[in-house]
């Protein structure tokens, strides 16, 4: 138990450091990590998330089975307990999903946020969904602040394979003239 109390009170203060970053669209309020199994690393200002791993912040979600938070040491502070500030990125490793709200979702094999630029990217093969519509790729950049997203493939060229690819549905038109 003597042992337990500096590793939570190490992680509590590493997730304490996420609060000014925005994992969403109008996603604020702090950071909240969850995981099977964590690991600190103080002298790295790094936090290992394993197993089922989850981050919320708002309607916001970062799902893996692994999540790595980088923190920023603080400038003229030792190595250790203390010496971490704010949150640099977050890089997602294996059944990767990105969810922004309860109809948009993005999955992929590996993923980073970089909470300065305030973007998450997706790799491998990532398949983004809103609504019913499907738009499948390799790699997905979406900026969180603005909600802007750019998708490529490893392909290019009419006919190849490996090009991003969406499905689009158009919306129903409600009958307004009774008959």
């Amino acid at each position: 138990m003597k042992r337990l109390l500096p590793l939570l009170a190490v992680a509590l203060f590493h997730t304490g450091g996420a609060q000014a970053q925005q994992l969403g669209p109008n996603a604020d309020g702090p950071v909240d990590i969850t995981a099977d199994e964590l690991e600190v690393q103080n002298k790295a200002c790094v936090s290992i998330w394993r197993g089922r791993a989850e981050a919320l912040q708002g309607q916001a979600r970062l799902r893996a089975d692994t999540l790595r938070t980088v923190f920023a040491q603080k400038p003229g502070a030792a190595t250790g307990t203390g010496a971490c500030g704010d949150l640099i990125r977050m890089e997602a490793q294996g059944s990767v999903f990105y969810v922004t709200s309860k109809d948009q979702r993005v999955r992929g094999d590996a993923g980073v946020y970089d909470a300065q630029s305030e973007t998450v990217v997706l790799t491998g093969d990532v398949v983004a969904v809103q609504g019913q519509n499907v738009l499948r790729g390799t790699r997905m950049e979406f900026n969180t602040q603005t909600g802007e997203g750019k998708m490529t493939g490893v392909s290019t060229g009419r006919g190849s394979a490996g090009r991003p690819r969406g499905v689009f549905y158009p919306a129903k038109k409600s009958e307004s003239v009774a008959k």
